[in-house]
């Protein structure tokens, strides 16, 4: 049995180090329910919106009812961990986001082999073999997080650190644009955030060839997700870039 730890340590090539807090057991379980019930709930409504099945044949009615479930509870996954980037209903209330265990990007490939394991790790009741997966593995995964190289962490209530070492009275241009302001919040998770924002505070511990290539690699991200018009960000400088970032993702208060 792997000893195992509620903290998964990622280090960049640049050698700066960064850390995820990994979700136990029983938070998982908790959020489990709530989607649970979700897709229980989604299911009996497509199941009545399709009675007719019914009056024509019951096995054809109970064969209907059986894909309507298989189809919702593994549709359901896919979908809005996809859409909301890591996400169901029950990780969204709980605080938790699922995540490469690299921290790479999550791809398609990897929710859709999550989510389509699902019930081996459920069999033979109530998660059973998903849950001794996760106590007995090191970073908690069942074994659709096995096969799919993903984690599920949490996001503890993030509190806004002091903007003014970040912006240092740096006038910030993107403020200019509310909309994408706003977006720029929607689309950027609380990780990505956290580690904008470390990246910043322990500027002062890389080289300058490590930070200019880490800078750089996060604007590139950030710009692809969100993207400000050219006649703004035209020689601005990455570090810059980033601190407009970061001040717009902490410092909700300047918004407009």
């Amino acid at each position: 049995m792997s000893e195992q730890t509620n903290t998964l340590i990622i280090r960049t090539p640049e050698g700066i180090s960064f850390s995820l807090l990994l979700a136990g057991p029983v938070l998982r379980c908790q959020a489990w329910f709530i989607d649970a019930l979700v897709v229980l709930i989604i299911a009996n409504v497509l199941q009545k919106l399709l009675g007719v099945f019914g009056l024509i044949s019951v096995d054809v009615a109970q064969a209907v009812i059986t894909l309507i479930y298989f189809v919702v509870s593994i549709g359901y996954g896919i979908l809005l961990e996809w859409l909301w980037r890591g996400q169901t209903i029950g990780k969204r209330l709980f605080r938790l986001r699922v995540v490469d265990e690299h921290g790479l990007r999550l791809q398609f490939s990897q929710i859709a082999m999550r989510n389509l394991l699902r019930f081996v790790d459920s069999m033979p009741l109530f998660y059973l073999v998903g849950g001794i997966s996760c106590v007995l593995t090191r970073h908690a995964q069942r074994l659709g997080d096995i096969a799919a190289s993903t984690i599920v962490i949490r996001t503890p209530v993030m509190y806004a650190p002091d903007i003014a070492q970040i912006m240092a009275g740096r006038f910030n241009s993107f403020r200019n644009y509310p909309h994408l302001e706003a977006r720029l919040r929607q689309r950027i998770s609380a990780p990505e955030a956290n580690l904008a924002l470390q990246a910043l505070l322990r500027r002062d511990q890389f080289d300058d060839d490590a930070r200019i290539q880490l800078f750089g690699e996060m604007v590139a991200h950030f710009s692809k997700t969100v993207q400000f018009p050219p006649e703004v960000v035209e020689g601005m400088a990455d570090e810059q870039y980033l601190r407009n970032v970061v001040d717009i993702l902490f410092n909700t208060k300047a918004a407009r």
